[in-house]
């Protein structure tokens, strides 16, 4: 939502501005200009990528309408999911674990948190790393270099996205400086010409430069900021899966495990100690109900 404000002050500020310093509104609407530009740059971006990335640009530019992937709640059933794992992985064994990451959807553990389990490559991250606890016998130093390097691809390409558009955006100065050049060619193929005509011809080529400068700092690349905040921010998800599985398999208890990944979210998104021991206490009482 802050991406749509923040882009009406931008607008605002700049045509308002622009009318105050005795502009006329009607000097920079340049329908081809914009053409030139927008179309330049869509065909430029459809071009330097595959069509995954295409798609995940415009989920995750629709998503910044959303809001935040994973909220406070999300986290506190995700710290719930990992301490569950580690209750099972205690009480029956490492093995314990086996039927339940098999089939995920049966699981009573996981199914106990319906809203992760449609988080589909969460829980295959979760599933998969529990997989090689069970069935790798690894030590805890070496499972952390394979997770890290898991880890480190699924934020490359979860951000593949937003450094493409972020591409995009730099291409838009050029694509405003074509515009310019082809309106200069416009102006003086009128030199012999209706006269008067000239400084209309140059106006709406300067107007080409400006519209890509503008597009480029004020929408596209704050856009594209916006994208890689987010994924970032979601991609928080996963280290937390990635600390909480790496202190429980250092020997730690399952409070603490999960009290090790609750730490590496974000101080906004972050549940307190006593949300999740309260909630843990719920789900307890409930289990014994």
């Amino acid at each position: 939502m802050l991406v749509l404000v923040g882009s009406l002050i931008v607008l605002g500020c700049v045509l308002g501005g622009y009318v105050m310093s005795h502009g006329q509104l009607l000097a920079l609407w340049q329908p081809y200009e914009l053409l030139i530009i927008f179309g330049g740059a869509i065909g430029a971006f459809l071009a330097a990528n595959p069509a995954k990335i295409v798609k995940g640009a415009l989920r995750d530019a629709a998503g910044l309408i959303k809001g935040p992937k994973y909220r406070r709640q999300d986290y506190v059933d995700l710290l719930a999911l990992l301490y569950d794992i580690f209750g099972v992985m205690r009480k029956e064994g490492v093995l314990g674990m086996e039927s339940h990451i098999e089939d995920p959807q049966a699981s009573s553990v996981f199914s106990a948190y319906p809203r992760l389990l449609r988080e589909h490559h969460l829980v295959e991250f979760i599933t998969d790393c529990l997989r090689l606890i069970v069935g790798g016998n690894m030590e805890a130093h070496e499972l952390e270099a394979l997770l890290d390097a898991e880890v480190e691809t699924h934020h490359h390409e979860a951000e593949a996205p937003s450094v493409a558009v972020a591409k995009m955006a730099d291409g838009l100065p050029g694509f405003g400086i074509v515009a310019a050049v082809l309106g200069i060619v416009t102006t003086m193929s009128n030199l012999g010409g209706d006269t008067s005509r000239i400084g209309e011809h140059i106006a709406g080529a300067l107007v080409g430069t400006f519209l890509g400068i503008l597009l480029c700092y004020g929408f596209i690349g704050p856009l594209a900021a916006a994208m890689e905040s987010r994924v970032r921010e979601d991609g928080k998800a996963y280290e937390c899966v990635k600390v909480a599985l790496l202190a429980n398999l250092r020997g730690y208890n399952p409070k603490v495990s999960v009290e090790f990944a609750r730490k590496v979210l974000s101080a906004h998104s972050r549940p307190n100690f006593q949300d999740l021991e309260d909630h843990l206490k719920g789900a307890r009482a409930g289990a014994g109900a």
